[in-house]
């Protein structure tokens, strides 16, 4: 390192007529640094532009500069009206240069006033205006310096005699200075005080205002050192055996560091308590934490309980005690953010706007509500809740529940057992990182129990927002405030879930997508996903809306569109591959090209006309866990007599209204034109297709009704008709579930007349999309008389053999069905009860 160091000599005497200070000085801001006149200071220079000054000064002799506090320390680059106008003119006494900066020793001269700006790069350039030191003349006035110079004088010997920052050697000053604006400076200059009092000390040009305000800032800054003092000495007396011991300990401490017997036990007890003082713990939490440390203090290492006593601290130090993250309450900016990422799924944003309005109008309040999102797979439920936690400003946690048996996993496992730890919910918490994230419940619905207990019963506490404000956890066995968590779960099916569980959240239902809406969030959210995944650009590539759906309807059959990005992913995959081979043309996928791509369509809707052309088939609407679909009933008769036979592996209740439907059927045998002997000659056979999936539930009744009335009349089904509905022995037809997905199913199939219970009129106006009910003709009916009258053909002449002739027929096939039929499905395609 090259050190280089040049000296002048300073003004003779310490008075500054030795050195003319000139009409133009250049200015050095100083950080959190006031210079008083004749004040001799050292200052470290870095800044490139204060650089320059102290060469310029060093090569024009007169080595006289301005310095000026600056009103902001944090201004890297300050200009005139970053510094206080009023300065004291330096001269330099010794200059030392380092590779980082250079060193000075500088003595103040002078107050000067700055007047204008004469230019500002490399540095500050100003015309200046001496300030003259007004001392009095007159005898009363000398007078009255005089004693303001004396009580200062002894305000700082005192000062300096309590003081621990001031060396002892200071309380000669007033002693041998007898100037008071001297010695107001000097003093002014060693006292601890603000910057902004410092100047203006600096700024008071008259010597009596100037000793005036110096007195009550040490008169100030005396009364808080003595109060200091008192409190200090006070408990020096309070510590008494406290003191001793702790001395003591410190003492054997030391012993044993001479002695080489010192290990990082007590560095790692000492971490441990400095972390639960920074924890800020609850009352509860912190005596028990204070207990476990006071065992493991006495424990020695090598204890089995050691380890155990250490996890469980850090478990409680590292929880998020009083660690939140602010909500954001900007209900337009969070509507933008879920509309950003999803399409549709209206009912479920107007509940979380909802909540924020509530907490924008009472923001004291703490009470979550628990939402359900119940659906079908692959509608977005799960990346909601992230989209969610993402448009809050909250930190989002996921725990899947499907498989979990052990109640354990919820509560923790209690600290007897060997390798315990805190419950799911605790460890997502600490994840998190804060004490009211989002926490997702993902696959509720798929919870079990055995002999290690119900999952189910303990996540009734967690999700009651009436208890779970003290949450226990085994593992910690003290409160843990989960009240402020916004719980989220999820569910494909809502049967499954413990009913007293299932009573402690808001169910909120997302329904399968429509054709209209699987297009927009393909064309919104899928293809740009896939394309960047697979490197494609728009120049690459290009969709067109019939060939996404083409491959909605062809290639899926699900409500959600997990399935449908799988297809679009396998389409860029080879249309990356065909331009890794060479291609250089942009690809236009339109539904040659998904057929060129894809393949032949993996799904298809049989002709419904050609399976209604004859009597006793009609066509049913069910609901599926993967959405709406469209069933054939068969019916047939044969000779025999009074025998029901039901096939296509029926449920109970499905029974049951297959049972119901035919004793109407033969009740009302006389209006439906039927001969009475008829029943007594003939068995009849109702057959579902599509028979290795079971069906169940209450909804196929009036097609059952509707099918054995076609079949005894000889009157056939109409071919673009189907219906759904519960039906009772008196004819009355009742209200059913999944309105939404059965109409969308009859949309897909082509179907144009929709028969619904007259009491789900009301399901139709809120749950189907405009557009659908448009493109339908829905009729309502509330008895199986009006249903016959909008399903069955104009009456035939009736016959006693009406089903005599189909004995011998070939059972139909199965409607929908892949062309490619890999074998039976095991979503169960059941009518909703």
């Amino acid at each position: 390192m090259e050190v280089t160091e040049e000296q002048a000599p300073a003004p003779a005497g310490g008075e500054d007529g030795a050195v003319n200070i000139p009409e133009e000085l250049s200015l050095l801001p100083l950080r959190d640094t006031v210079l008083f006149p004749v004040v001799v200071v050292p200052l470290a220079v870095s800044r490139e532009s204060s650089v320059k000054l102290i060469d310029d000064a060093a090569v024009s002799g007169s080595r006289v500069i301005g310095t000026v506090a600056m009103k902001s320390p944090e201004t890297e680059k300050p200009s005139l009206d970053d510094v206080y106008r009023v300065g004291t003119a330096a001269v330099i006494h010794t200059m030392l240069k380092l590779p980082e900066g250079i060193r000075l020793i500088v003595q103040g001269l002078r107050r000067f006033e700055v007047l204008e700006c004469l230019q500002t790069e490399p540095y500050l350039k100003v015309r200046v205006r001496v300030l003259p030191e007004e001392l009095p003349t007159d005898p009363q006035a000398l007078m009255e310096v005089e004693a303001l110079r004396r009580n200062v004088g002894g305000l700082f010997q005192k000062v300096v005699s309590l003081s621990p920052d001031l060396p002892d050697e200071l309380q000669a000053i007033p002693q041998n200075v007898q100037e008071a604006h001297v010695l107001a400076d000097l003093v002014a200059a060693h006292v601890r005080m603000p910057i902004g009092e410092k100047q203006d000390l600096l700024e008071t040009v008259d010597l009596r205002e100037r000793l005036r305000k110096l007195a009550a800032l040490l008169n100030r800054d005396l009364e808080i050192l003595e109060l200091q003092s008192k409190i200090q000495s006070q408990v020096h007396t309070e510590l008494g055996k406290m003191q001793r011991d702790y001395y003591l300990r410190e003492q054997l401490k030391q012993i044993q560091k001479e002695l080489g017997e010192t290990d990082e036990r007590t560095a790692e007890i000492e971490e441990l308590r400095q972390k639960i003082e920074e924890a800020n713990l609850p009352e509860e939490a912190r005596k028990e934490a204070d207990r476990e440390l006071d065992r493991l203090a006495k424990m020695p290492p090598q204890a089995a309980e050691y380890t155990v006593s250490r996890t469980y601290i850090d478990w409680l130090v590292a929880l998020p005690w009083n660690i939140s993250t602010e909500d954001n309450l900007d209900i337009r900016a969070v509507r933008e953010v879920l509309d950003a990422d999803h399409y549709g799924l209206d009912k479920v944003k107007e509940r979380i706007l909802e909540y924020l309005a509530v907490r924008r109008f009472h923001p004291e309040s703490h009470r979550h509500p628990i939402l359900c999102f119940a659906g079908p797979p692959g509608v977005g439920k799960t990346s909601l809740g992230k989209s969610i936690a993402r448009a809050l400003g909250r930190k989002f946690f996921r725990m899947s529940l499907g498989g979990i048996r052990d109640e354990a996993e919820i509560r923790g496992h209690r600290r007897t057992y060997i390798g315990a730890l805190p419950g799911q919910v605790i460890q997502g918490i600490r994840r998190a990182g804060a004490n009211n994230p989002l926490f997702m419940l993902d696959e509720i619905d798929k919870v079990g129990a055995d002999f290690r207990g119900d999952p189910s019963s303990a996540l009734l506490e967690v999700l009651d927002p009436e208890q779970n404000a003290t949450f226990r956890d085994h593992y910690l066995d003290v409160p843990f405030d989960l009240s402020r968590v916004l719980f989220i779960t999820t569910a494909n099916v809502l049967d499954t879930i413990l009913p007293p569980l299932r009573d402690r959240m808001e169910i909120i239902e997302i329904s399968g997508y429509t054709e209209q809406e699987k297009l927009q969030i393909a064309k919104r959210h899928l293809v740009p996903k896939q394309m960047s995944e697979h490197g494609l650009t728009p120049e690459h590539i290009r969709w067109e809306d019939a060939a996404l759906r083409a491959i909605a309807l062809g290639y899926t059959r699900e409500a959600g569109v997990r399935n449908l990005e799988r297809e679009i992913a396998s389409v860029c995959r080879k249309v990356t591959r065909e331009f890794a081979e060479g291609r250089t043309e942009p690809v236009t996928i339109d539904q040659e090209a998904v057929r060129r791509y894809l393949g032949v369509p993996r799904f298809e809707y049989e002709e419904i006309a050609e399976r209604t052309s004859q009597a006793g088939v009609a066509v049913g609407l069910a609901w599926t866990p993967v959405g709406g679909d469209v069933m054939f009933v068969e019916a047939t008769a044969l000779p025999g007599g009074r025998t029901l036979l039901l096939t296509g592996q029926l449920g109970d209740v499905m029974k049951e209204s297959a049972q119901a439907a035919l004793s109407y059927v033969r009740a009302h045998a006389a209006e439906l034109g039927v001969d009475p002997n008829f029943f007594r000659r003939h068995d009849l056979h109702v057959h579902v297709p599509a028979g290795a999936i079971p069906k169940d539930g209450p909804s196929a009744g009036v097609t059952m009704a509707t099918a054995l009335a076609s079949l005894v009349t000889g009157r056939r089904v109409r071919s673009d008709v189907a219906m759904t509905g519960e039906i009772t022995l008196t004819g009355r037809v009742l209200p059913v579930g999944g309105i939404k997905e059965k109409v969308l199913a009859a949309h897909r199939a082509g179907l144009k007349r929709v028969v619904l219970p007259e009491r789900n009129r009301k399901d139709l106006l809120e749950e189907v999309p405009e557009e659908i009910r448009q493109e339908l003709q829905v009729e309502f009916a509330d008895t199986i008389q009006r249903v016959l009258e909008l399903t069955l053909d104009a009456p035939a002449e009736p016959r006693a053999d009406a089903g005599e002739q189909q004995d011998d027929g070939e059972a139909p096939a199965t409607r929908a069905r892949p062309r490619a039929h890999a074998g039976p499905t095991t979503q169960p395609a059941a009518p909703a009860p």
